[in-house]
């Protein structure tokens, strides 16, 4: 925790009271030294990619007005462009020059008060100023089932059941995604009590907790989202989709943990089932609207329910570190 200075304005910056952010393995990772860039020339970085914000001050002609409440988008195009960035996809940037609010080069939103380029915030309605920090969380999945359907619709495309691995505030908000597509939602994590069993209940879906081979064998889903990681159950979602099977890749394994896999079986099942892998991270503005859209229709005190820590900003460190029963940990500015 530290005093900075009042963010300086750039041309067509919204000026923006921070009411909270969230705190995700990234900000773990970037405050432990794992990870993480620093403004050039700089030695620290102000933390916080998961924002919410009330507008203060909006420059006239703009589409923000005063109050509004408002998130501010992660990644910025690189310098160059490269291509995809050229063309507003810069989520998917190919030079990895790209600069991130709070993870890479740029200071992040985990302050009282922050500034935003216009076209890099998105609006939020009014009703969701108790959980709108869960936007970029949101952000992340809508692009994950982005890709699965645009994939899908190489041919004949019309999934049933989805199965989401990972009870987490990224799983549960594609479980979220997936209900409100209309398909039979289930949910795989490794505990068997606190929050999570619930929350997947009040979702309408169906909470697993046996191993990846014996639930995925047993459903056949046609869509999987994989939000853990873990080398052994993205392998095991991968051999055992439905045919023409998707399996989309969100969560980050750790390097250097090694596992026997039957590559020739991996390639087999792939091949002569048509099956799909895809990797997927970040979001650009069109994710951003779709996130925005998708947590309006959804129900708020289940959104709150994924909220189960909320730290005041003078014990900020204290989001940090994890407790048992932790699903979202957010940070209050606001106080």
């Amino acid at each position: 925790m530290d005093d900075v200075d009042e963010p300086q304005a750039g041309p067509g910056d919204l000026l923006v009271d921070g009411l909270a952010v969230g705190v995700c393995g990234t900000d773990r990772e970037i405050a432990s030294g794992h990870y993480g860039w620093a403004p050039p020339g700089r030695d620290t970085l102000v933390l916080g990619h998961e924002s919410l914000g009330r507008v203060a001050e909006a420059p006239p002609g703009s589409a923000f007005h005063v109050n509004d409440l408002v998130v501010g988008v992660v990644r910025r195009p690189d310098p160059v462009p490269c291509r995809a960035c050229a063309h507003g996809e810069f989520d998917m940037c190919r030079n990895g020059r790209y600069t991130e609010r709070g993870i890479k080069e740029l200071d992040g939103y985990g302050a009282q008060r922050w500034r935003v380029e216009a076209d890099y915030a998105v609006t939020i309605d009014a009703h969701l100023e108790e959980v709108g920090v869960l936007m970029e969380p949101t952000t992340v999945v809508a692009k994950a089932w982005e890709q699965v359907w645009r994939i899908g619709q190489r041919a004949y495309f019309e999934p049933e059941r989805a199965l989401i691995t990972g009870a987490g505030p990224v799983g549960l908000l594609a479980a979220m995604l997936s209900v409100q597509r209309g398909l039979d939602t289930h949910v795989l994590d490794r505990v068997t009590e606190g929050p999570k069993p619930g929350i997947v209940a009040a979702l309408g879906a169906t909470y697993h907790h046996d191993d990846i081979d014996t639930v995925a064998a047993r459903l056949q889903p046609d869509v999987v989202i994989e939000a853990t990681g873990a080398g052994p159950v993205v392998f095991g979602a991968i051999a055992n989709t439905s045919t023409y099977g998707i399996v989309c890749l969100t969560g980050v394994s750790p390097a250097g943990r090694r596992l026997s896999v039957d590559a020739g079986a991996v390639n087999r099942e792939v091949v002569l089932e048509n099956d799909a892998v895809v990797g997927s991270v970040n979001a650009n503005l069109r994710h951003y609207r779709q996130a925005a859209d998708a947590l309006a229709k959804a129900d708020r005190d289940w959104l709150a329910g994924l909220i189960t820590r909320r730290v005041p900003i003078h014990r900020a460190p204290d989001a940090f570190d994890a407790q048992p029963g932790d699903v979202k940990v957010v940070i209050a500015l606001d106080e």
